[in-house]
């Protein structure tokens, strides 16, 4: 088979980086099969039936679960990948996260006896702000949150996409762990500031005080938020230019495309 018909299996293929995926993937001519509910065949997490039939015929598959917060999410990622080598698929590459024992734990659950494997490691994207959780509180202008001086080395959802594809494309990914970020490590009081440049209005950050959650409900958003800002996973990371030999996109350079698109608008 040649390497332009290899077909690859994009889980989550209409999500921020599957989508991208899929796109890059078909502008270079490779097939492509997305995993996802609308997806023919369907792909659901929540049924494993679901599955092989996805799977079947696909040489490699690109790995992407919704929710890194689901209790059996890292065991849910070793059995398809086990699924996966059991219909022959022969590379492997998952998107993981950055400085968490679930993601660390899934790392591992894909490392199979046959099957080549590269983990794409990112944390915070920068389409968190025009493509989920942030995009309302943009256009109101205010990010309102309990975060302090927390910084995070943003990555924009492009050069994930990039990395992804050089790993399923190319031979030179396999074993390769890419940790990627951004080119700067960003405060929200910096987020706000890049954005009103970008949208030409005033965006402010306005500091929350943390509120105490149910011991049986814990807060994940405050947790990230205190984490230690000497870890591993809060300082810059080089994924990008190891895998791809440039520098990241720069939030500043994000916000001014997205502004362009009219996202923002009020």
């Amino acid at each position: 088979m040649s390497a332009s018909a290899q077909l690859t299996l994009v889980i989550g293929g209409t999500g921020k980086t599957g989508r991208r995926v899929v796109d890059r993937l078909t502008a270079l001519g490779h097939p492509v099969r997305i995993g996802s509910r609308s997806g023919r065949p369907p792909f659901t997490w929540e049924d494993p039936a679901t599955w092989k039939p996805a799977i079947e015929g696909a040489d490699r598959v690109y790995i992407v679960h919704p929710d890194p917060f689901q209790p059996d999410y890292a065991e849910q990622i070793g059995a398809l990948a086990r699924a996966a080598a059991d219909c022959g698929a022969r590379r492997l590459v998952l998107l993981s996260g950055r400085g968490d024992s679930a993601s660390q734990t899934s790392e591992e659950n894909i490392k199979l006896p046959g099957v080549e494997w590269t983990v794409v490691r990112a944390g915070w994207f920068n389409q968190n702000f025009s493509e989920a959780f942030f995009v309302d509180a943009v256009r109101a202008g205010e990010l309102a949150l309990p975060a302090g001086d927390w910084t995070e080395g943003f990555i924009d959802a492009d050069d994930i996409a990039d990395v992804a594809v050089a790993a399923l494309t190319e031979d030179r990914h396999h074993g390769r762990t890419y940790e990627l970020s951004g080119p700067r490590l960003l405060s929200f009081a910096d987020i706000a500031a890049e954005l009103s440049t970008a949208t030409g209005r005033q965006i402010t950050y306005t500091q929350l005080t943390p509120q105490p959650s149910p011991a049986d409900e814990p807060d994940i958003m405050a947790e990230v938020f205190a984490s230690d800002p000497a870890a591993p996973h809060r300082q810059l990371a080089h994924g990008v230019q190891e895998a791809l030999g440039r520098e990241p996109k720069d939030f500043a350079q994000y916000a001014r495309e997205t502004a362009a698109t009219g996202i923002w608008n009020t």
